[in-house]
């Protein structure tokens, strides 16, 4: 970085200004405007979440404001449009800041109202990918992974250019976020990054053919009443051969809509399938004490009391 046209002494050119305020571009700046912005939110009355620092939280009168931010980028909204203007015009008056409208797309994801109902796509994002990995043309695959072949890390011959694999699988994984059918092929693939083969890129290409096949795939949100959080936990024991490890499964629901799923490769050793079963329980148990405490921040009233369903009998004689 240089300084600017005149600042340079000339008796001096090894010397440096010293920097006031946080520059764009600079390793710093997120971190600078992010505290700038949350000065500013908390001066006008909203609380920043416990659960997510991106939320921030305006409750006064009956009052409801969110303010989701990612960087730059901004999602507001609120249960009274007239709260809501009269916050934008506070914004602009402090940032230059660009409406956009109604949300339609956000962080690669592609948000589509309807009367009682709101869908999330990544279709465009899936194209994207195929294209990028030169899987376009490809012949589509009616599942992501097969059951009856399962992937070691040996494997196969390694590949000529691995970096090509950690691309795709990094495409895949932001992906995943609104679609729960590839999270556990992806999660599994994953597992490879360090030394892949061709084996494993054939697995990568076939989770890309499903995506073809399913392109139009995305996340219903449905609006209903009451409100009720469920979620279902369950695990295989030992299933990762070559390291003896279990896999951790779990979704999450709000009333009828999946918000939360996770599959992911246990961290220990489990000696039994109620150990590994337990495991997962407690990871669920985890997430759905983390959205009850989010849902609590929004003042969402749940009228029940969340269930969780476990199929192994020894692991919910331990709970």
């Amino acid at each position: 970085m240089l300084q600017p046209t005149g600042y340079v002494d000339s008796s001096h050119p090894t010397h440096i200004c010293r920097l006031r305020k946080a520059l764009y571009g600079l390793k710093q700046a997120p971190r600078a405007w992010y505290m700038e912005l949350s000065r500013f939110l908390i001066s006008v009355g909203f609380c920043k979440s416990h659960a997510d620092n991106s939320l921030f939280i305006y409750y006064h009168d009956q009052i409801i404001i969110y303010f989701l931010v990612y960087v730059d980028d901004i999602v507001l909204t609120g249960n009274s449009s007239v709260a809501v203007n009269k916050f934008v015009m506070q914004l602009t008056s402090r940032f230059s800041v660009k409406d956009m409208g109604s949300l339609h797309h956000f962080l690669g994801i592609e948000v589509i109202p309807t009367k009682n109902d709101m869908f999330l796509s990544q279709r465009q994002y899936i194209l994207n990918t195929l294209e990028t990995c030169a899987m376009l043309g490809a012949k589509d695959s009616p599942t992501p992974m097969s059951s009856s072949q399962p992937i070691t890390l040996t494997d196969g011959v390694s590949m000529q250019d691995p970096q090509q694999y950690r691309r795709a699988l990094g495409l895949l994984q932001y992906l995943s976020f609104t679609r729960p059918d590839i999270s556990f092929s992806v999660n599994r693939l994953s597992q490879f990054m360090h030394q892949p083969t061709d084996r494993h890129w054939q697995a990568v290409k076939r989770i890309l053919r499903y995506l073809k096949h399913t392109i139009n795939y995305g996340l219903f949100l449905h609006r209903s009443k009451p409100l009720h959080l469920t979620v279902f936990s369950d695990s295989d024991w030992g299933n990762i051969h070559d390291q003896g490890k279990s896999t951790t499964g779990y979704a999450l629901y709000l009333g009828p809509n999946i918000i939360s799923w996770k599959s992911a490769k246990q961290k220990c050793v489990s000696r039994s399938s109620t150990e590994a079963e337990y495991r997962a329980v407690a990871n669920a148990s985890a997430e759905l004490l983390w959205v009850t405490n989010l849902l609590r921040e929004l003042h969402v009233k749940i009228p029940s009391t969340p269930t969780l369903y476990c199929d192994n009998q020894g692991a919910l004689m331990c709970v």
